[in-house]
């Protein structure tokens, strides 16, 4: 018997019970739709992850005081350490040659104040350099001078945020003073804005000032809580962090034995960081979702147990007619694939409708990859077939003469 006639025998079969086939399909329905689904916001996320470290700069350094952790484990506190001093800065400046811009930070946190209008956000105390650093862009204005930062002028810069809440009318900031806690600054520029990262966190919720200014009038300190910095090339990061290490470690007079009083992150191990955390939820999600396709591959084999249970006559007849056992078993076979085949189809369709109403409604990224499409059309066919195969198999198997007389 030619594949034709067997696949028109399957087709007739399954539409005789549509009710139970869609049932049956259900579980492959629900595991493809889910696989999609997922892969669609694991790979979303770490695209937008990508891409968020690329516009702070792949190839940014951070280095903070202190160790990641304390005696006994303790984590501690950067901004009340005091290991980071501006002659570190002035060294890194002088003897670092794979650094292409560098600049100390120093940060407190309160509210801004100008006229009847307030808001909370956070007062950066940073050199030039570090616009280029964060690829920050004045869109309005201008930034401070070199001069202002020798005299610590209280000069700062906006973000787009603390811009509309400070001057909700539509007017220009630029040239009007504004006051953290009782200290005024004048705005010299607004910074053009970023938007929120993939974190959550407002870009553009922030204001720069000379860190002079910040350390000597607002925190009334002497030492850094960090030092941000960018390697010439993204290729020189490793090298950049090596040469920081050295000039830190003879700054501090340390000896060969003694450990870092200093950590340096960079973007690219924060990158790999949240790639792999990232990964790791996507493959727990993934483990979720394959499990309702076996789920569904154990429906469609019990579907077929009752199929060749209910049709027992039916094979004995075919079969004393000419039926040979391989065309009883690609009469079920096919009915199996077509089962789970129709049910990755649809499960298809709805995984990337659930991802699209995710984008939309939930606000998360989305990346919906033609290989993850391939992948569940390869896992449900091929559920089809190991599912389908010993119920096919059993059928194929029957005695003509006992299947005839079976009541």
């Amino acid at each position: 018997m030619n594949l034709t006639n067997l696949f028109k025998i399957a087709l007739r079969a399954i539409a005789a019970n549509k009710l139970r086939s869609f049932l049956t399909m259900l579980g492959i329905i629900i595991g493809v739709a889910s696989v999609i689904a997922m892969l669609a916001i694991g790979q979303g996320s770490k695209e937008s992850i990508q891409k968020n470290i690329s516009e702070m700069g792949s190839n940014m350094i951070m280095i903070r005081p202190g160790q990641d952790k304390g005696p006994g484990g303790a984590r501690q506190d950067a901004s009340e350490m005091q290991t980071l001093k501006l002659r570190d800065y002035e060294a890194l400046c002088e003897q670092c040659k794979y650094l292409a811009a560098i600049s100390p930070s120093v940060s407190k946190s309160g509210q801004f104040v100008s006229g009847n209008n307030n808001t909370p956000s956070t007062l950066y105390g940073i050199s030039n350099d570090y616009l280029e650093i964060r690829q920050l862009k004045v869109e309005d204005g201008e930034t401070f001078s070199d001069e202002d930062i020798r005299a610590g002028a209280k000069v700062c810069l906006i973000g787009k945020t603390v811009a509309d809440n400070l001057f909700p009318g539509g007017e220009d900031p630029v040239g009007r003073v504004i006051r953290f806690g009782t200290t005024p600054f004048r705005v010299v520029g607004v910074l053009k804005s970023k938007g929120y990262n993939s974190f959550g966190m407002d870009q553009d919720d922030m204001v720069l000032a000379p860190y002079t200014t910040v350390m000597k009038r607002i925190l009334s300190v002497t030492y850094l809580q960090g030092i941000n910095a960018s390697a010439i090339t993204e290729d020189r990061t490793d090298q950049a962090i090596e040469e920081i290490t050295q000039v830190l470690r003879a700054q501090h007079k340390l000896r060969e034995a003694d450990e870092d009083d200093f950590t340096i992150r960079s973007q690219q191990e924060m990158a790999e960081m949240m790639n792999s955390t990232s990964d790791t939820m996507t493959i727990l999600l993934l483990v979720v979702a394959c499990i309702s396709l076996v789920v569904g591959g154990i429906g469609i084999m019990n579907i077929m147990y009752v199929s060749v249970t209910e049709r027992t006559r039916e094979i004995g007849l075919r079969m004393s007619v000419g039926a040979r056992g391989m065309d009883i078993l690609h009469q079920f076979l096919i009915e199996a694939i077509l089962l789970s085949v129709t049910g990755g189809v649809i499960g298809v369709v709805a995984g990337v409708g659930a991802a699209v109403c995710i984008n939309v409604f939930a606000q998360w990224p989305i990346l919906i990859q033609p290989w993850s499409v391939l992948l569940s059309f390869a896992v449900c066919t091929a559920t089809g077939i190991f599912f389908g195969w010993y119920p096919a198999k059993k059928a194929a198997n029957l005695d003509p003469i006992e299947a005839i007389r079976y009541e």
